[in-house]
C-alpha cells in the first residue's frame, strides 16, 4: 500500500514508457479488485478520454469480470459525450438532484479553481476569519497565497463556490456506492491539478482509508500517455475530440476539444489558450453558448456578466467571442 510519496517519485513514474505504465496500472487495478472483489467495484465513466482509457484498460485486462461503468448525467456534457456513452456496454446512468442553475443560485459559480473558489467562498461568509486574514494576506507567498483574487471578496462580486462538483458529481456517485456497496475506479491524472497531486502524494493510487475509498490507477500517467494509448490500441472515443495527430514538436494533440468536462464550468478557463472551451462552444453549439452567456434575469446562466466583472477588476482575461 502506497503512502506519503514525493514529487520526484511521481516525476520518475511519469517519465516511464507507456507499456511500463500499463503494467503498473494493472497491478493497482488488481490490488483494488483483490481488496473488494469484482462485485464490489465499478468504473467511474465520464465519457471523456481519460475514463475511456481506464474503462478499456480494465475491461481488456480483466475480461472475465463483469465490472459495471457508471455515467453521471449532469446535463452539462457535450452532446457527443452522451452519444458516445450510449455505445458502451454495461453502463449505469445516474443523475444529480439539483440542476446547474439551482447550484449557482444557492452556492455560486465554479470559477478559477476548486481551491480558489472554496477559499473565496469561506472568506466572504466569514470576513473576520483566518482564511481572509491569512490566505488573502498580501504578504503571504507560496502556492496557497491568494491575494490576487481579493477583488472577489467584495459584496458586489458574483459569488463563486467549489460546491458544483460535490453536488452534481460526487453526491450521485456516493448514493450509487451506498446503494450497491461498490467502490470506484476513477481515471484522474495527478498532473491535472494541485488537489489531485496532493492526494496522490498522500495516498498513492489506491485510497483504502477513510470515507472516500477510490482507486486512481492512471494517476501517474500524462495526457500524452492517454492520447498514445487511444491511438496505439485504436480505442473508440467521443468524436468531440476530433482526430489525434502530432504537432510540430512531435507531441500528440486532438484536432478539436482538448478537454470535455462540464461545458458550463469556469474552473481553469482563464488559463486556456484560445479558442477556450466557451469560444469553441460558440462555434459548435451556438444555442448552448447563448444560454450560458444570457443574463440571469433573462433565464440564462449569466456567465458573461461574471466574466465582465472579473476582467473589469483584475488583469485576468477570459475571451468569450
Amino acid at each position: 500500500m502506497q503512502n506519503k510519496l514525493d514529487v520526484e517519485a511521481l516525476r520518475q513514474m511519469q517519465r516511464l514508457g507507456l507499456e511500463a505504465k500499463i503494467s503498473m496500472s494493472v497491478l493497482r487495478i488488481r490490488e483494488w479488485i483483490d481488496e473488494y472483489g469484482s462485485d464490489g467495484v465499478y468504473i467511474s465513466f465520464s465519457g471523456g478520454k481519460d475514463s475511456t482509457v481506464l474503462l478499456h484498460l480494465i475491461r481488456t485486462q480483466f475480461p472475465y469480470y463483469d465490472i459495471p461503468a457508471v455515467f453521471i448525467d449532469t446535463g452539462l456534457e457535450y452532446p457527443e459525450i452522451k452519444e458516445f456513452v450510449k455505445t458502451v456496454d454495461n453502463v449505469t446512468v445516474v443523475r444529480p438532484e439539483m440542476s446547474f442553475r439551482q447550484v449557482i443560485k444557492k452556492y455560486g459559480y465554479p470559477f478559477f479553481s476548486k481551491m480558489i473558489s472554496h477559499n473565496i467562498s469561506i472568506a466572504r461568509r466569514n470576513p473576520s476569519g483566518n482564511v481572509k486574514r491569512n490566505i488573502f494576506n498580501p504578504d503571504k507567498t507560496g502556492p496557497y497565497a491568494m491575494h490576487k483574487w481579493s477583488f472577489m471578496l467584495s459584496d458586489e462580486a458574483p459569488r463563486v463556490s467549489e460546491k458544483c462538483c460535490d453536488i452534481m458529481k460526487k453526491k450521485p456517485a456516493h448514493v450509487y456506492q451506498k446503494q450497491t456497496g461498490r467502490v470506484p475506479f476513477i481515471g484522474t491524472l495527478a498532473e491535472e491539478s494541485r488537489i489531485r497531486l496532493d492526494k496522490w502524494l498522500k495516498h498513492g493510487c489506491n485510497v483504502f482509508e477513510g470515507s472516500q475509498k477510490a482507486s486512481h490507477p492512471l494517476s501517474f500517467w500524462t495526457n500524452q500517455d492517454i492520447l498514445q494509448y487511444l491511438k496505439k490500441y485504436e480505442v473508440p472515443y467521443a468524436s468531440v475530440y476530433g482526430d489525434i495527430i502530432q504537432d510540430e514538436s512531435g507531441k500528440l494533440k486532438t484536432t478539436k476539444a482538448t478537454r470535455t468536462g462540464c461545458i458550463f464550468c469556469g474552473f481553469g478557463v482563464h488559463l486556456e489558450r484560445e479558442p477556450n472551451r466557451w469560444q469553441q462552444l460558440k462555434r459548435t453549439y451556438p444555442n448552448i453558448y447563448d444560454y450560458i452567456i444570457r443574463p440571469w434575469n433573462e433565464g440564462g446562466l449569466g456567465i458573461k456578466d461574471v466574466v465582465e466583472y472579473i476582467e473589469e477588476n483584475s488583469n485576468v482575461k477570459i475571451p468569450l467571442e
